[in-house]
């Protein structure tokens, strides 16, 4: 492992302070989408910390997902703290997925963010219609839960975008001392 130079980590933390804020404006802005105008949005909360756990590690992650959950509950009027939980462990699980297993490519990002924002509208639907038994109460999961996944499904792409332009500029990239440089060029031959 290479040592940084202080100029080097002072880049480090200055793009990572960057990053971080511009993510932070985005969720911002995203609430104040959300928080105006009609109920019939994407959620935007759910796509935004799931491309944000892919290259993270967990506990920025976490805290993300749960802050976008929070937020979720408040623009929603839900229990404060249901979204949270549900967000919270879909970020830790991107992450690891991310991490261990995937490359940090568009249709595994949309594949994690079709199935946790279809769990999330899922489970909405059960507890907060099915469960009390109305008349036709599958019309509501069919003509209004639906519609809200494929909205906040077209609005992951645009998402996906100005996240990956972020950290095009933002996220640290990795460096090789003359060394490993080496070593990678021979094993390559």
């Amino acid at each position: 492992m290479r040592l940084r130079t202080t100029r080097e980590q002072r880049i480090l933390r200055f793009k990572t302070v960057v990053r971080w804020l511009l993510y932070y404006f985005l969720i911002l802005s995203s609430f104040i989408i959300m928080t105006s105008g009609t109920w019939r949005k994407p959620i935007l909360l759910i796509p935004i910390p799931i491309c944000i756990a892919i290259n993270n590690d967990q506990y920025a992650s976490v805290f993300t997902g749960a802050l976008c959950g929070f937020l979720i509950d408040i623009s929603c009027n839900k229990l404060f703290g249901y979204n949270a939980v549900i967000l919270s462990v879909s970020c830790l699980m991107t992450s690891l997925l991310f991490e261990l297993y995937l490359k940090n490519k568009f249709v595994n990002y949309m594949a994690i963010t079709a199935i946790a924002a279809f769990v999330q509208c899922w489970l909405d639907y059960k507890f907060y219609y099915q469960i009390w038994k109305y008349d036709d109460v599958s019309r509501i999961f069919t003509r209004v839960s639906m519609r809200i996944w494929l909205y906040t499904m077209i609005s992951a792409v645009f998402i996906f975008l100005i996240i990956r332009f972020i950290n095009h500029f933002f996220m640290p990239k990795a460096h090789l001392s003359i060394e490993e440089a080496i070593n990678t060029r021979n094993q390559q031959q």
